[in-house]
């Protein structure tokens, strides 16, 4: 009898293991879900500005046998002070060869007078150095350019970037309210090219000193129960309000 429905057992064993195998299956967990990338809305995270060391130049054209006229001298004097506030390392000056004999004593003597200047400005002349560069044409504008490092914001990306089509070709980006990518570049360019200083950007100035004649006095009238405040007076008017829409 065991001999005879031992096949039959087999066969039911087969059959549960099989079951078993399919109910584990069943219970197994599916993946999550996902989705592509979504690129950030705000235009600061997209054009993000950072502060990175970037190279200020000024470029210097003689105007006459070895002196600079009253423009390009404001220029040099506000481009030293800028390096003496700013500025890491020396500054190199590079001067045209290849010129004309008359233009290039010129620029000879004037590379001179910037030397001097710079001197003038604060900036001593070993801190400046020279080399020198090929002139594009005898016949074209050649300058002294001085050179410096210091610290600078900009944009982290390019602008002109148009992953997206602005016209009604892609339905579903059409359809998501989203800006396009480019947008706000440009206006993050140019506050980074505003700032003054590209710390500013990072923290807040320290504050400066106070005016201790001027909070004696306010606090002595707050405690005479007067009014500290300033009035405004123009043309016999004591009031602002009656000022406005004029």
């Amino acid at each position: 009898m065991t001999a005879s429905h031992s096949p039959t057992r087999t066969r039911l064993s087969l059959l549960c293991a099989c079951a078993l195998a399919a109910l584990a299956g069943a219970c197994k967990a599916e993946p999550p879900i996902t989705t592509g990338a979504i690129g950030a809305s705000d235009y600061r995270a997209r054009h993000p500005i950072v502060l990175t060391d970037g190279a200020r130049s000024l470029d210097v054209f003689p105007t006459g046998p070895g002196h600079l006229d009253p423009r390009q001298a404001d220029d040099v004097d506000a481009f030293m002070l800028e390096y003496r506030r700013y500025g890491r390392g020396g500054v190199l000056m590079e001067v045209p060869r290849g010129l004309p004999p008359a233009r290039a004593a010129a620029t000879e003597r004037t590379a001179s007078l910037l030397l001097r200047r710079a001197a003038e400005d604060g900036v001593p002349r070993g801190t400046v150095s020279t080399s020198i560069y090929a002139a594009a044409a005898p016949g074209l504008a050649a300058p002294i350019r001085l050179t410096f490092t210091r610290m600078q914001a900009k944009v982290a990306d390019a602008c002109g970037t148009w992953p997206q089509d602005l016209g009604a070709s892609n339905f579903s980006f059409d359809n998501s309210n989203r800006p396009v990518w480019n947008l706000g570049c440009s206006t993050q360019t140019m506050v980074a090219a505003q700032v003054a200083d590209p710390i500013d950007l990072v923290r807040g100035r320290p504050e400066g000193r106070i005016d201790s004649v001027r909070r004696i006095r306010d606090v002595g009238q707050l405690r005479e129960g007067k009014d500290p405040s300033t009035q405004w007076r123009q043309d016999g008017q004591a009031s602002v309000k009656s000022q406005v829409g004029n």
